[in-house]
């Protein structure tokens, strides 16, 4: 089958609000920051981007406002050379975060999902042609699931789906079985397993009408209770986690594990994908790039481990400038990152860390992987 598209994505797209402050402040407490800065964000519309300015010919399916920030998400993807036809715009305001930065680099940010939560499964079926048109389909959970699951249920025979189920909640049967591959890190595998939601700042936006759909097993499937694993049974061997994350049904997995790199498997093969050493400057966007990078050379006919070794290289790349979707790098530039020695990296002016995939991008010595 010939395809218009090597990536379709399918998920958010946000207006990034940010202001510097000395401290962020408590509860009742007014702080000075910063000049405001707006940047383009969201899990879906950096991944397009990220696919994009490798080669892909990507398009994005998502939903932003009438108005100046959706504008502004509309002008960064068609600059990247993203297909924007997908792009709806109405119905509510463009999403935005709001994220307050100290000096140490630690932010808070709170999400108003706006538009991207009224991307329905309507504008899924009305989107057909563009879903039946891509070789592969990536999605995220910063949409609503049911949302997710008609994507599933649209796609063309043949074609590939990628799932990073961020901001994690559980999975239906019906989703796990299509994804090829599932993508998590270590939190995001616990809550798939059973594990509680409620353990970090993602907590809150698993609570909204996407929830129910967890529960119709006439459209989603119930999950088999020999596969039923939980966090507390498999113990804290990566390949443990990826057998029971395999059990529940998806045809291959890819767990992010920071500095040690990345976990993939499938029915047939289990590997360790290294991590790739850079001097970081900013991890923002990472991850997606990451889960870009990774969905489109698999279309492209790449092994699991092949795939995520490249983009692995990607995730390293755009951390060694500074933003998220200005950061994302070229195919050239990731050659060049490959082609270059650890030792003789460009010094970014930070210590060196290593750098995977989504959710955990960055991890160095002295500290935790980031979340």
């Amino acid at each position: 089958m010939t395809y218009d598209y090597d990536l379709l994505v399918v998920g958010s797209a946000n207006a990034d609000l940010v202001i510097g402050v000395e401290r962020r402040p408590g509860a009742g407490e007014t702080v000075l920051g910063s000049d405001l800065s707006v940047h383009p964000g969201g899990k879906g519309a950096n991944q397009a981007v990220a696919a994009a300015r490798l080669g892909a010919r990507t398009a994005l399916l998502a939903r932003v406002g009438d108005d100046a920030h959706g504008r502004l998400l509309l002008d960064s993807q068609r600059a990247a050379g993203v297909d924007t036809a997908g792009v709806l715009s109405g119905g509510a305001p463009t999403g935005v975060a709001l994220i307050t930065v100290d000096p140490s680099g630690d932010n808070s940010i709170v999400v108003s999902p706006g538009a991207n939560a009224r991307l329905s499964p309507a504008d899924i079926r009305d989107a057909s042609g563009l879903l039946r048109a891509a070789r592969v389909v990536s999605a995220q959970l910063e949409i609503p699931l049911e949302t997710v699951g008609e994507v599933v249920a649209g796609m063309a025979p043949g074609s590939r789906f990628v799932l990073n189920p961020s901001p994690p909640v559980p999975l239906p049967a019906g989703i796990l079985a299509a994804c090829d591959p599932l993508i998590v890190n270590e939190h995001e595998a616990r809550v798939v397993l059973g594990g509680p939601v409620a353990d970090g700042p993602e907590d809150s936006v698993a609570d909204g009408p996407e929830d129910s759909v967890a529960d119709e097993p006439e459209s989603a499937g119930e999950t088999p209770e020999s596969a039923r694993e939980t966090p507390e049974s498999v113990g804290d061997d990566p390949e443990e986690w990826a057998r029971a994350l395999l059990a529940r049904g998806p045809r291959s997995v890819v767990i992010t594990l920071g500095a040690r790199g990345a976990l993939v498997a499938d029915d047939r093969t289990t590997a360790l994908v290294p991590s790739v050493p850079v001097r970081a400057v900013d991890t923002t966007g990472a991850g997606d790039a990451f889960t870009a990078a990774l969905a489109w050379r698999l279309g492209a006919g790449e092994s699991l481990t092949v795939a995520a070794a490249y983009a692995a290289r990607v995730g390293a790349a755009a951390v060694t400038k500074e933003g998220a979707q200005v950061s994302f790098p070229t195919a050239a530039e990731v050659a060049s990152l490959a082609a270059a020695a650890p030792g003789s990296l460009p010094r970014a002016g930070a210590a060196e860390r290593h750098v995977t995939a989504p959710g955990q991008p960055v991890s160095g010595p002295d500290q935790g992987v980031a979340e």
